[in-house]
């Protein structure tokens, strides 16, 4: 094996035996010296590629968001194809696949937060709505320009509230073990909130008793 390879090789396993220790054990709780037995390797070689397990915990929370910004990601392509909130099943169903494939990095970011106050993933929700804003712009101004909106309605705010739902709801089922937690099958989520968004929760044909009445003195 060429050792560019060689070296190649070495820096995965100590990516992979930290994602491990981290995920289960925390940041304070890990050395190098557990990542070294986790990746089997000296301790030598893992301080020749990284200086301290700052550097490895960081990069795997870089190694995360890049998997997030991969154009071809499932999610990535529907956003590109910008037509919420008719996709939001399939959005759905995407945004599960992400989480139950990432979830010992998406443990990470429970680690930032209780030990390093979020420092680490504050940049990712400082830009969040910009991202969305910028990914989702256009659409929701042709929208807008056809009359398919309600006047009063935030598309943006809705898209932002969508994504983030989901995937706190399937971080839930996968990562605390709780399947089904809202009584419904996993399956039927993205169905469920799709139709709250398109249809809404009141039947606008009826007035419900107490809904916009004035006070009584």
């Amino acid at each position: 094996m060429k050792q560019s390879l060689k070296s190649q090789r070495s820096r995965e396993l100590i990516l992979a035996a930290g994602l491990r220790c981290f995920s289960q054990n925390g940041y304070k709780a890990t050395s190098m010296k557990d990542i070294a037995r986790g990746a089997d390797i000296s301790i030598g070689r893992v301080y020749h590629h990284f200086d301290n397990k700052l550097q490895v915990f960081t990069e795997l929370l870089d190694n995360y968001w890049r998997r997030l910004e991969d154009p071809e990601l499932p999610l990535n392509q529907l956003i590109l194809k910008s037509n919420f909130p008719n996709d939001i099943p399939a959005l759905a169903e995407a945004i599960r696949d992400i989480v139950v494939s990432n979830r010992e990095s998406i443990m990470l970011i429970y680690i930032d937060v209780i030990e390093f106050q979020g420092t680490h993933i504050q940049r990712f929700y400082h830009n969040m709505a910009a991202n969305f804003k910028n990914a989702f712009g256009d659409h929701f101004d042709r929208l807008r320009r056809e009359g398919a909106l309600h006047e009063d309605a935030d598309p943006l705010f809705a898209v932002m509230m969508c994504f983030r739902f989901l995937f706190q709801y399937y971080l839930v089922e996968t990562s605390f073990g709780v399947e089904n937690h809202f009584g419904i099958e996993s399956e039927e989520v993205g169905g469920k909130v799709s139709q709250l968004l398109l249809h809404g929760l009141l039947d606008p044909s009826r007035k419900p008793h107490g809904v916009g009445e004035e006070p009584s003195c």
